[in-house]
């Protein structure tokens, strides 16, 4: 698991960068919206890794990569391409929430 969640924190800061990057062009509205996307896949990439550490909180990591990609993907299509997923962007800020709220359950869990 340690393994998993250090690439997880990998992936999630490399996304990060390369989207605050791509956020400094184009249209303000795209600009906007990737870097909103940015900075949630640069909060996260601590908070794997906080959780490779600890070595608990697989839920949490999984709930939160797949929010990550649902919400990410749909926002930056949008941003982008023009293209709306419906409530993929939602559905996957909600299974962000849902992670974090399992972490918190977990930190009173023996």
């Amino acid at each position: 698991m340690p393994r998993i969640l250090v690439t997880l924190a990998g992936i999630s800061g490399f996304l990060a960068v390369l989207l605050a990057a791509l956020s400094a062009h184009g249209a303000e509205e795209a600009r906007v919206m990737t870097g909103q996307v940015a900075t949630l896949l640069g909060w996260h990439a601590p908070a794997f890794l906080a959780l490779a550490a600890w070595g608990r909180g697989g839920a949490a990591a999984a709930l939160w990569a797949l929010g990550l990609l649902l919400f990410g993907s749909a926002v930056l299509l949008r941003a982008h391409a023009g293209v709306s997923l419906g409530p993929i962007a939602p559905t996957g800020g909600i299974a962000m929430m849902l992670g974090w709220a399992s972490l918190a359950v977990l930190a009173w869990r023996r």
